[in-house]
């Protein structure tokens, strides 16, 4: 058997790499790689600006070619620093290595022994994952997700009068319409993108154990702290001011406790349309050249949705992992968190193919209206709830003398099919007012819906 040529080992790089690709620009190696060197940058920008140790301010030519480092990062550039790593065995050293070739071939070797200047690898590192993570979420997953949402949101709209039977415990249950039971997952999930949308994502630039010490001894006049600051908000983050060798992790296990939570509204979302479906209150739409099962030919599977509940499962395994995990480093600094966080990408790829399934899959279904009649109109058995709450008001306003009415209508209806006739014959039988008595002769199953259109507004 011969060789096989090298291989992607998770199907994100390899069968679903279409749907996840994007992602691959920010948290992938390269991604993080170009982040580190965009960091590296501009604190020799920020220290020449400040004119640390002699050093002349940048002409905004020579800021300019340095930026372009960065701008255009490509794949020789990968290339090289795989290089460099290969003899360094360390990432963030050839990094360094990497920046000062390029200050030498600028002309810029003075300023050399500015590259990472007082850093760890750690103060470049968590800066590099929080632009990473800030930009892969608001560039990628963020409009993905908002994508379903503006998706269910439109079908809610689209079905917010389709009166439909509820199945609460599975069983027949007062009337819901289609489009507030979509509105109620749109509304969920539209919570949990504020939430997300409101994250702080921090970074630290302290040295090796967070005191600025190789800062003092080299310079004790300059405000480190105030510098740092300044530096990290530089790169649109938040500053952290108090770290140990690593900045903490806790915007990161709040942010991927948030996008988990998010994975598993979604898979309640992937569930109850996958029981619609098999209810038939959704049609699923064919699609050209498509085969639903190999040897069953008229079946459409409701693959979108099931392939989307393993997606989010392994998203929410990886990101719960992450965010239970990356809160603890022993004493001033552990190397756990260097392996967990090259992971990141992995629980962010598959809750934006989950995203990619549902929203096609939610353009891939037709609700069927007669369906949905027809089901309400062979279960008037659940009006009985209406019945027994409108004679309880009767008694209540003297106007009835009925003891009991929930018995009175648990005797009637439980665990047994009532029709229209034999439920308007009770109804007539009722000692309540007329005006009451009118209102539940006019009651249908696709009527007794409350205000469940209304609350579609509410999104």
């Amino acid at each position: 058997m011969t060789s096989l040529p090298p291989q992607p080992l998770s199907p994100l790089d390899g069968r679903y790499r279409a749907a996840v690709g994007e992602l691959g620009e920010h948290l992938s190696e390269a991604g993080l790689n170009r982040a580190r060197v965009q960091v590296e940058v501009e604190w020799l920008i920020a220290q020449t600006d400040r004119g640390f140790f002699g050093s002349a301010p940048l002409s905004a030519e020579q800021k300019a070619q340095l930026r372009s480092i960065v701008t255009e990062f490509g794949q020789v550039d990968i290339d090289e620093l795989a290089s460099l790593e290969a003899t360094t065995r360390h990432d963030v050293k050839a990094v360094e290595y990497y920046v000062r070739r390029r200050l030498e071939l600028l002309g810029l070797d003075a300023i050399a022994e500015l590259t990472h200047f007082a850093c760890t690898s750690e103060d470049i590192n968590n800066l590099s994952y929080a632009i990473t993570v800030r930009d892969a979420v608001r560039q990628v997953w963020l409009p993905k997700y908002r994508g379903v949402i503006d998706t269910l949101s439109a079908l809610a709209v689209e079905h917010r009068d389709a009166a439909m039977l509820s199945r609460t415990h599975g069983q027949p249950a007062t009337p819901s319409t289609m489009g507030k039971e979509l509105a109620v997952f749109a509304f969920r999930l539209e919570r949990i993108a504020r939430q997300v949308e409101a994250t702080e994502y921090l970074g630290k630039f302290s040295g090796a154990t967070g005191t600025f010490s190789a800062h003092v001894v080299a310079a004790p006049d300059v405000a480190w702290p105030e510098v740092s600051r300044e530096f990290v908000e530089s790169l649109g983050l938040t500053w952290n001011p108090l770290t140990t060798q690593i900045e903490s992790h806790d915007w990161q296990a709040e942010l991927y406790a948030r996008i988990s939570h998010a994975n598993r509204v979604l898979h309640n979302l992937a569930t109850d349309i996958w029981t619609y479906i098999s209810l038939g209150y959704f049609r699923q739409i064919p699609q050209a050249g498509a085969t639903g099962s190999s040897t069953m030919p008229h079946k459409v599977n409701p693959i979108r949705f099931e392939n989307a509940e393993a997606n989010l499962e392994l998203s929410s395994a990886v990101l719960d992992s992450l965010a239970a995990t990356l809160v603890t480093s022993r004493l001033q600094r552990d190397l756990t968190d260097s392996s967990a966080q090259r992971n990141i990408g992995v629980g962010f790829g598959h809750s934006l193919l989950a995203l990619d399934n549902i929203q096609r899959g939610l353009g891939e279904i037709d609700l069927d209206r007669t369906l949905l009649l027809d089901d309400l109109d062979g279960n008037w058995e659940v009006l009985g709830e209406a019945i027994q709450t409108v004679i309880r008001a009767e008694v209540v306003a003297g106007r009835s003398t009925i003891a009991d009415p929930y018995a009175l209508l648990k005797e009637l209806t439980r665990g047994r099919r009532v029709g229209a006739a034999e439920l308007a014959a009770f109804v007539e039988g009722l000692e309540i007012g007329d005006a009451a008595k009118q209102r539940l002769l006019a009651l249908t199953p696709a009527t007794y819906t409350g205000i469940a259109s209304e609350l579609v507004d509410r999104l």
